[in-house]
């Protein structure tokens, strides 16, 4: 059976519950799905209950009080615990739409560049955004890739997406790690699990590092896949609540630049 683990890590997040309604009913094989949800919520925030998937039994909810979370990599740690040896995984953030028939084109690609000579591949990308004020009229309708955009003065590399190209019609081999969406083995849980004690910048480009030392190959879908919500305007965020985060930043930052052996 083609299992997918489904990693969602949401902080206080009123899309949540949209996202989880469209990934489940734009599935071709919604059954397959095991969906776990590291839940950071506030009993302020009325519209986020998940009443109707407590008792779903494709659901792994774990309920975090907002006040005691440790941050978005922590998060998706606290997920990866949950791992029970499904044959794939997706990882997403808590505010996403997708295309019809998702998982199984999804599977068709891994399987594609399987056989072209790659054992272990990872599908990854800054996916084009949607407007939830304005959907789906605002989607974007090409593909988008990542590209390398700066590095931070603390020696962060930032990115940029880019349009590919409509003539590509294959996998496109990237260089880089988006951690709202990727899809790879399942055994990605064990293998290159998410740093707990990371914060926020440095994520995805430790993860793509540490996954290429485990043989993985990057590769950016080619079709749009799925959609991806960037502004989160006038939502909170976890460092909005919790003000020592500029501490938990600086510990991150020195833990990525030992990782990689940056300077500084």
């Amino acid at each position: 059976m083609d299992s997918i683990f489904i990693q969602i890590a949401s902080y206080r997040d009123p899309e949540l519950i949209p996202t989880l309604d469209d990934l489940i009913s734009k599935a071709k094989y919604p059954n397959n799905l095991k969906i776990c949800i590291a839940h950071q919520y506030s009993k302020k925030d009325k519209w986020d209950r998940l009443t109707k998937y407590k008792k779903d039994s494709r659901f792994i909810i774990i309920d975090i009080p907002y006040k005691e979370s440790l941050g978005v990599c922590w998060a998706r740690n606290q997920i990866q615990q949950h791992y029970d040896g499904e044959k794939y995984t997706l990882q997403l953030d808590s505010h996403h739409r997708f295309v019809r028939g998702w998982d199984v084109r999804l599977i068709a690609m891994m399987d594609f560049i399987k056989k072209i000579g790659h054992q272990k591949p990872l599908i990854t990308t800054y996916l084009p955004s949607y407007n939830p004020n304005n959907d789906p009229n605002d989607r974007q309708t090409m593909p988008w890739g990542m590209s390398f955009h700066k590095f931070s003065p603390e020696g962060v590399v930032f990115f940029l997406p880019y349009h590919m190209s409509k003539q590509i019609d294959r996998p496109l081999p990237a260089r880089f790690y988006s951690a709202h969406f990727a899809f790879t083995l399942g055994k990605f849980c064990k293998e290159v699990p998410h740093d707990p004690l990371l914060y926020f910048h440095g994520e995805e480009i430790s993860i793509a590092a540490r996954a290429f030392t485990w043989g993985y190959s990057l590769f950016h879908p080619h079709e749009v896949i799925a959609w991806h919500e960037y502004t989160r305007e006038g939502r909170t965020k976890h460092w909005d609540d919790h003000k020592q985060w500029t501490e938990q930043n600086t510990g991150s930052l020195n833990r990525m630049k030992m990782l990689l052996g940056v300077d500084g």
